[in-house]
């Protein structure tokens, strides 16, 4: 019959107290080098495995992380979590995953299924602007960091971590664009109105138009979800209008797929009746016969970051550091679908600088 092997049977056969076996597989000091290499031999060769709920009880943690997105369908999540995954593999802990599809009672579900299982802290990438169960983990104090989407609540911009991109640069980066390319009529896309990055993006597609003199049509800014239905509902939106845009920027290049799809259905060419640009750099958007022009961001090193600060938090205990917020540089990616490479535009050093805001100045 199997026998589960345990510290006191280690330390009966290397006749020694089960706390020097203790200390051996545990790296701790105080236990001379001989002694503690015959204790991990023998463990070794019995073929030990520790018992981590037990471990857990003793130190009251679980070296368990939760990871909580909106929606596991968009491939930007796919390369933020393997940022945060390998990460957290790197520095001990593992992760459980939750999908909210922007539901916010959802993600209250989740929260406390990742807290009855003793997580040690959380990482959000589904955050709404005005979340009140980040906010009640926030006045808790217990662990979390937020990544990609924020709240402006002022007790989480206290207390919680974030890192994400410079969205507002990067909405003014990407109209910018549009219109040095000869745009006037430009449509917008946004992302949910109860999205940091939704804002952000289109409050800096506004300051472009705005700084380069453009009118700003309300009718050529509409809501979407960062899905690509969205993205192909909005496009037909934009296509049976009277003056259809010239230009599109989709605020997600998963939304930029599916305008795509809605321009090519309606015969029209891209760029050369309508110009389209994403953000987000995905996977998929640099493919042959796709060659979307986009802004790209950094996925892997943000959730890299993310967990970093998260497994710094629970680390220190009571010698918490105060909120960081790190903000990644976005970046101008010129691939096929808005015409750069038809009329060999080249970028000028002379061109206004894109906005600088303060923290308090975001959304």
């Amino acid at each position: 019959m199997y026998k589960k092997i345990n510290i006191k049977d280690i330390a009966r056969i290397a006749q020694v107290s089960h706390t020097t076996v203790s200390r051996a597989l545990n790296d701790k000091s105080r236990i001379r080098q001989e002694t503690k290499e015959k204790i991990l031999s023998i463990a070794k060769e019995l073929g030990y495995r520790p018992n981590f709920i037990a471990r857990s009880l003793v130190l009251k943690r679980t070296r368990t992380l939760g990871l909580v997105i909106t929606n596991i369908a968009n491939p930007f999540y796919t390369e933020l979590a393997q940022g945060i995954e390998k990460t957290a593999t790197k520095l001990g802990y593992s992760i459980i995953l939750c999908s909210t599809q922007s539901d916010i009672s959802t993600e209250k579900q989740y929260i406390e299924m990742l807290r009855s299982k003793g997580v040690d802290g959380i990482v959000f990438s589904s955050a709404h602007m005005e979340d009140p169960n980040i906010v009640a983990l926030a006045e808790e104090e217990f662990p979390i960091t937020l990544v990609n989407r924020r709240t402006y609540h002022p007790v989480v911009k206290e207390k919680v971590n974030y890192v994400g991109v410079d969205n507002i640069l990067g909405g003014f980066l990407a109209v910018e664009h549009l219109i040095r390319l000869g745009h006037e009529r430009i449509g917008v896309i946004g992302g949910s109105a109860e999205s940091s990055v939704g804002l952000e993006r289109l409050e800096g597609g506004k300051k472009a138009l705005s700084t380069y003199g453009l009118e700003q049509r309300n009718d050529y800014f509409l809501e979407g979800n960062f899905l690509k239905k969205s993205g192909y509902e909005r496009g037909k939106q934009f296509l049976k209008m009277a003056e259809l845009p010239t230009a599109i920027f989709a605020a997600s290049d998963y939304m930029a797929l599916g305008v795509c799809q809605a321009i090519l259905e309606e015969g029209l060419r891209i760029p050369e009746d309508v110009a389209l640009i994403g953000f987000n750099d995905i996977e998929f958007s640099s493919m042959q016969g796709i060659e979307l022009t986009t802004i790209g961001q950094k996925k892997f090193e943000m959730g890299a970051i993310a967990v970093e600060m998260l497994v710094e938090k629970i680390e220190k205990g009571e010698e918490r550091t105060s909120a960081k917020e790190v903000l990644l540089m976005p970046e101008l990616i010129i691939r096929k679908t808005c015409g750069f490479h038809l009329k060999g535009y080249q970028i000028e050093s002379t061109n206004p600088s894109p906005p600088t805001l303060s923290p308090e100045g975001r959304g």
